[in-house]
C-alpha cells in the first residue's frame, strides 16, 4: 500500500529517499480473461521554491526504468519564451499484468534532491490509478495540464481489429496533444518529447485516431494526452500579457477537460461492400449505355427500312423557321445565303467534300486578286466573318481533314500533358503518405478522421476509392464518342449527303480531350486525397480548370468550326490559369498586391476576350487595340450612338464581362483564402452562362430539344445540385492549422464507409459525365439541316 501525502524539505549535501510498495490484486469478481488487469502509479509533486538556478530535483526508481523531471517544470514556447509550473503530476510505467496465481508486487523508490544552499519545502504523493485501462464504447473523463499529462491503457478485444480513438473536449483551447504509443517504457508524455514515438495530432475540440491491432504485436497501447503550453500550433496566439522572456507559471489557466471513447472500426466485409457499390454503381451506366445505343439501332434500322429523308425535306425543315432571317428588312442583311440560290451553287462546292486537286487545302490562303466580282468577296473571311447575319456554311468553309487534324491535336497534347502532370504527382504523394506512416505526424494531411479508413499504406482508403467514377465514366464517354466518330467515318466514305452538307460539322477531337480529362480529374483527386494538404491542392483542380475550358471551347466550337482557338494556345492559357492559381495560393492570402494585379489581368483578359468573340477573330490584339479601341468608341459611342451590328453577342458579352468584373471586385474586397476555388469558380459561372446563352439561343431560333439531350439537361441539373449540397458540407480545411481542421471532421454517411465529400466525388462524377453528353447531343436535331440554314450565335 502507499504512505498518505508526505512533506519535507531538502537541502544541499542531502538526498531524501522515499519507497513504496505496489501490490497488484486480482478482482475475484469477474471472468478470468479481464482479470489479467495492469496497475499504475501515479506521482504527484510541488515544491514553493521559484529558485531556476536551484531546482528541486526527482528520480523514480522502478524494476525496468527511471524517470525524472525538476520543479519547477520548465516548458519553452515561441520565441523562446518559458513557463514554470511548480506542480508535476505524472503516471510511471505501468508494471505486469498480475497472475492468475496470485498479487504481485513491485517496489518503487523516490530520491528528492537539490543543490540550493537553503531548505527547499516539496510535497510528495504517490496514489494508485483506478482507472487506467480504457474499455470498449464506454467514455472516460480526465483532466490534463502541461505538468500533469496522462495516458491510458487499452487491449483490442478479441474480435476487433480496428478502433478509432474519439477525444472531445467542450474548450478550444488550451491546444492539446494526442498520442498513440506502443507499449514500451519510458512513455513519452510531455510537450518536448510526445512526437518522439507513436502516431500523434494536435487537438482544440475534437480528434480521432485510428488504431489496427496489426501495427501493435501485444495487442495493446498507450493513449498518451498532452497539453501544449502555448497555444499557436493550434491556432491560437499567444497571449500579450507574456511576451517577452519573462518566465511566468500559467497552470491554472492551461488545465483542459477531456472525454476519450474507444469504438470499434468497420471490418474487412464493409471493405468489399464498398467496394462492389462504387463499381457497381458507373458500371450501371455502361449498361444504360449499350441499352440506348440499342434502342438507337432499332431506330436507325427501322427508319432505313422506311427510306430516309430526302435532302428537299431535310432542307425544308428550317425554311420557315428563322424568324431572324424571315424579319430582316431588305438591304441590311448583305452577304445572308439566300434560302432559293443556297440549294444550288452551294450543294454543288461543298467544302466539306474536300477541295479539288492541286488547291490549297486552308480556306484562309487566298489569291492576290482584286475583288471584281461577287464570289471573290463571298471567299474573303473578313467580309464573310463581319456579316449581320452568320450561318454555319460561312464558318464552315476549310477542309474538313484539315479542322479534324486540327482538333486531334487537343486529344493527343492532353494525353502527353497527363502523362507528364500525373507521374511526379504520384511520386510525390507516396513520398507524403511514406513520411506520415514513418514519423507517425497526423497533422501533415488534412483528412476527415472520423471517417478515415485505412488499406495497406494507405491512411484514407474511402477518399481514394471514391474517385473511381471519374475514371470509369470519363472511359465510358472516350466509348461513346468513339462510336460516333466510327459512323460518322463511314458515313463519309459513304459520300452520304446528310453528313457532307447537313447539320454541325462532326469533329470529335475535342470530346476526346474531355473524356481524357475527366479521367485524369479522377486520378489526380485521388492523389491529392492521398494526403490532402496546402501544398499539392493543385493537384485536384488543374484538370478542372481544363475540363471548364475545354468544354467552352467545345460549345464556341459547335457553331464556329473554322475559327475556334487551336490547342496550343488553348494549353498555354490553361498553364497561365494554373501558375496564376499556385501564386494565389502562396501569395494571395495576406498580398493585396497580388490581388490588384489579378484583378486587373483578368478584368484585361475579359475585354480581350470579348473583342476576339466579337469581332469573330478579326480583331487584331497588338499594341496598337488600345487606339483601335478607342477610335471604335468614339464613332460608335459618343460620334453617333449607333445600334450594335451583332446585337445578341453584344447582350452575352455585356452580361459575361459584368459577371467577370464582379468577380474581380469581389476577390480585390474580400481576397478569398481558398484561391483555387475562386478561380474554379470563375471558369464554371462563365461556362454556364455561356451554356444558358447557347440553349437560349437554340429555342430563340426554333431549334428542337431531342428527348435524349433534354434529359441529359435536367439531369445535369438535378445532380449538380445535389453533388453541390455535399461540396458545402466542409469537413476538413487546409485553409486553417490542422487541429482547428479536425473541429469539421463528421462521421461516415454512407454504408459506414464514405462521407460527404466521397458522395460529392460520386455525384461530380455522373454530372460531369450528363454535362459532356449535352454537349455531345445538345444538336442532334440539326443533322437534317443544312447548314446554310443553322444560324451561328
Amino acid at each position: 500500500m502507499f504512505r498518505p501525502s508526505k512533506t519535507s524539505a531538502i537541502e544541499m549535501q542531502h538526498v531524501d529517499i522515499h519507497a513504496f510498495r505496489s501490490t497488484n490484486r486480482v478482482p475475484v469478481s469477474v471472468p478470468i480473461w479481464p482479470r489479467l488487469t495492469v496497475d499504475a502509479v501515479r506521482v504527484y509533486v510541488n515544491s514553493s521554491s521559484e529558485n531556476l538556478q536551484y531546482p528541486v530535483l526527482f528520480v523514480v526508481r522502478q524494476q525496468k526504468g527511471v524517470l525524472s523531471w525538476q520543479v519547477p517544470l520548465i516548458f519553452r514556447g515561441l520565441y523562446q519564451r518559458t513557463y514554470n509550473y511548480q506542480e508535476v503530476s505524472r503516471t510511471l510505467c505501468p508494471s505486469e499484468p498480475a497472475s492468475e496465481t496470485g498479487p504481485s508486487e513491485q517496489i518503487i523508490f523516490v530520491d528528492v534532491a537539490s543543490m540550493a544552499p537553503f531548505n527547499i519545502a516539496y510535497e510528495l504523493l504517490v496514489t494508485r490509478l483506478e482507472n487506467f485501462q480504457l474499455e470498449t464504447n464506454k467514455p472516460f473523463n480526465f483532466t490534463a495540464s502541461p505538468s500533469q499529462p496522462q495516458y491510458f491503457l487499452y487491449k483490442f478485444p478479441q474480435d476487433v481489429d480496428s478502433v478509432i480513438i474519439k477525444v472531445v473536449s467542450d474548450a478550444v483551447y488550451p491546444c492539446s496533444v494526442v498520442s498513440v504509443q506502443d507499449i514500451v517504457c519510458p512513455v513519452y508524455d510531455l510537450d518536448h518529447n510526445v512526437e518522439f514515438n507513436g502516431v500523434y495530432q494536435s487537438m482544440t475540440k475534437q480528434a480521432a485516431i485510428t488504431v489496427q491491432r496489426k501495427d501493435f504485436p501485444g495487442e495493446q497501447f498507450f493513449v498518451v494526452f498532452v497539453i501544449k503550453p502555448e497555444d499557436y500550433a493550434c491556432g491560437g496566439s499567444v497571449p500579450s500579457s507574456i511576451h517577452g522572456n519573462v518566465n511566468r507559471t500559467w497552470n491554472l489557466q492551461r488545465t483542459k477537460n477531456l472525454q476519450v471513447t474507444i469504438v470499434p472500426s468497420i471490418n474487412r466485409s464493409v471493405y468489399i461492400q464498398a467496394m462492389f457499390f462504387s463499381f457497381l454503381s458507373f458500371l450501371s451506366f455502361y449498361l444504360g449505355s449499350v441499352i440506348v445505343a440499342f434502342v438507337h439501332y432499332i431506330r436507325v434500322r427501322r427508319k432505313a427500312s422506311s427510306g430516309r429523308l430526302s435532302p428537299e425535306d431535310g432542307s425544308g425543315i428550317m425554311t420557315s423557321s428563322h424568324p431572324i432571317t424571315s424579319s430582316t428588312p431588305e438591304g441590311s442583311s448583305y452577304g445572308a445565303i439566300d434560302e432559293s440560290s443556297s440549294s444550288g451553287g452551294r450543294q454543288l462546292s461543298s467544302p466539306e467534300r474536300g477541295p479539288p486537286a492541286g488547291s490549297d487545302t486552308d480556306s484562309s490562303v487566298e489569291e492576290e486578286s482584286d475583288f471584281d466580282t461577287m464570289p471573290e468577296i463571298e471567299s474573303d473571311k473578313n467580309v464573310i466573318r463581319t456579316k449581320v447575319f452568320l450561318y454555319l456554311s460561312d464558318l464552315s468553309r476549310k477542309d474538313r481533314r484539315i479542322v479534324s487534324k486540327k482538333y486531334k491535336i487537343y486529344f493527343w497534347n492532353i494525353i502527353t500533358i497527363a502523362v507528364f502532370y500525373a507521374l511526379p504527382v504520384i511520386q510525390l504523394v507516396i513520398t507524403y503518405q511514406t513520411v506520415v506512416n514513418v514519423t507517425g505526424n497526423q497533422d501533415i494531411c488534412y483528412y476527415n478522421f472520423l471517417c478515415a479508413h485505412p488499406l495497406g499504406v494507405l491512411s484514407a482508403f474511402n477518399n481514394i476509392l471514391s474517385n473511381v467514377g471519374h475514371t470509369l465514366l470519363g472511359f465510358l464517354f472516350l466509348l461513346i464518342v468513339l462510336r460516333r466518330d466510327i459512323l460518322h467515318r463511314r458515313a463519309m466514305e459513304m459520300k452520304d449527303i446528310y453528313t457532307l452538307d447537313y447539320g454541325i460539322p462532326k469533329h470529335f477531337g475535342l470530346f476526346y480531350a474531355m473524356g481524357i480529362a475527366l479521367m485524369m480529374e479522377g486520378v489526380l483527386s485521388a492523389c491529392y486525397h492521398v494526403c490532402p494538404n496546402y501544398s499539392n491542392f493543385q493537384f485536384d483542380t488543374s484538370f478542372m480548370y481544363m475540363i471548364a475550358g475545354l468544354c467552352m471551347l467545345k460549345l464556341y466550337q459547335t457553331r464556329h468550326p473554322d475559327i475556334n482557338a487551336s490547342a496550343y494556345s488553348a494549353y498555354a492559357s490553361f498553364a497561365v490559369v494554373i501558375c496564376l492559381a499556385v501564386l494565389g495560393v502562396v501569395f494571395g492570402k495576406n498580398g493585396m498586391w497580388f490581388w490588384v494585379i489579378f484583378s486587373m489581368i483578368h478584368v484585361l483578359a475579359s475585354l480581350a476576350l470579348s473583342t476576339q468573340i466579337y469581332y469573330m477573330g478579326r480583331f487584331k490584339i497588338d499594341l496598337g487595340i488600345f487606339r483601335r479601341a478607342a477610335m471604335v468608341l468614339y464613332t460608335d459611342c459618343i460620334q453617333q450612338c449607333s445600334r450594335p451590328m451583332y446585337m445578341d453577342r453584344m447582350v452575352l458579352l455585356i452580361v459575361g464581362n459584368l459577371v467577370n468584373w464582379s468577380f474581380a471586385i469581389f476577390g480585390l474586397v474580400y481576397r478569398p483564402r481558398d484561391f483555387a476555388s475562386y478561380i474554379l469558380g470563375i471558369f464554371i459561372c462563365n461556362l454556364l452562362l455561356y451554356l444558358a446563352f447557347y440553349i437560349i439561343m437554340k429555342l430563340r431560333s426554333s431549334e428542337k430539344l431531342l428527348p435524349i439531350p433534354l434529359f441529359c439537361i435536367v439531369a445535369t441539373a438535378v445532380v449538380w445540385a445535389a453533388a453541390l449540397y455535399f461540396f458545402f458540407q466542409t469537413l476538413s480545411s487546409w485553409e486553417e492549422t490542422p487541429a482547428e481542421s479536425r473541429e469539421k471532421n463528421r462521421p461516415c454517411i454512407l454504408l459506414g464507409f464514405f462521407d460527404d465529400h466521397d458522395v460529392w466525388h460520386f455525384l461530380s462524377a455522373a454530372a460531369l459525365f450528363f454535362s459532356f453528353l449535352v454537349l455531345l447531343t445538345l444538336d442532334d436535331d440539326l443533322d437534317t439541316v443544312r447548314r446554310d440554314k443553322i444560324p451561328v450565335f
